[in-house]
């Protein structure tokens, strides 16, 4: 029931899971306190608070984050989050994956929870791009090991599909660095598995979509170009992917 709740784009599936567990979800004119229930999304009337929940137009949104915004609804400590930058007239979105505190830079939001997760997902290998200032001058050697990987105290093996250096000083470079698989922190750890300080982490793109002019702080919703430029990515990669993995078990790929 509570998956039913985030895929209807009404809340997310934790909310989800206080409202009914609060008995403020019907089904069928019948209070529900099991989250995990089913339902029918076609044939089943569910109620919040006697209102009747219809599935939600589809919201997408692209925000330029700005450093020190965290990326959850609510925060224990007070501090602030990126629904205090969409206001109160937006309707309910959840960040498509995350930016932590300390990140910067273009982040997804959207109520098709299942568009979200399959952005988000390592295994759809959308490219993601990011500029990274280091505290130290980088050399070819570093972009190499950028690239081969590293293995880090935890037993993760992290690694960038590609990495250049952008521009650097005596002190600092700044670095373009390309994943297509983030894991938690996924920057931030392969570099401190190296020795290197981050100064400063922003995400400039996710597959062909770009922050461009977006000011800091500032959202607005996708193109249906962008929103079909992102789909097509996703599409090309599932196609790649099908494709190796029919070669390596020997299978002939027309």
């Amino acid at each position: 029931m509570a998956r039913a709740l985030s895929k209807l784009g009404y809340c997310s599936r934790s909310r989800a899971f206080e409202l009914i567990r609060a008995r403020r979800v019907a089904v069928n004119g019948r209070i529900r306190s099991d989250p995990e229930a089913p339902v029918q999304l076609q044939g089943d009337s569910i109620e919040v608070d006697g209102r009747r929940i219809f599935s939600q137009t589809k919201l997408y949104l692209v925000m330029n984050k700005p450093r020190g915004v965290i990326t959850t609804a609510a925060d224990e400590k007070g501090r602030k989050t990126v629904y205090a930058l969409l206001g109160d007239k937006t309707p309910w979105v959840a960040p498509v994956g995350r930016l932590d505190k300390a990140s910067e830079g273009l982040l997804l939001l959207t109520n098709d929870s299942q568009w979200g997760a399959r952005v988000a997902a390592p295994e759809t290998h959308l490219d993601k791009t990011y500029h990274v200032q280091i505290a130290r001058v980088a050399d070819a050697a570093l972009m190499k090991k950028i690239s081969k990987g590293v293995s880090t105290a935890g037993g993760d093996r992290l690694q960038a599909k590609a990495a250049r250096i952008l521009r650097g000083g005596e002190k600092n470079t700044w670095l373009e660095i390309v994943l297509d698989e983030g894991k938690n922190r996924h920057i931030r750890r392969m570099l401190a598995a190296l020795g290197i300080a981050v100064l400063r982490l922003v995400r400039v793109s996710i597959g062909p979509l770009t922050l461009d002019d977006l000011p800091k702080g500032a959202s607005r919703q996708l193109s249906k170009g962008e929103k079909e430029s992102i789909d097509a990515a996703m599409h090309q990669t599932r196609g790649r992917l099908t494709h190796r993995y029919l070669a390596s078990r020997g299978n002939p790929v027309l």
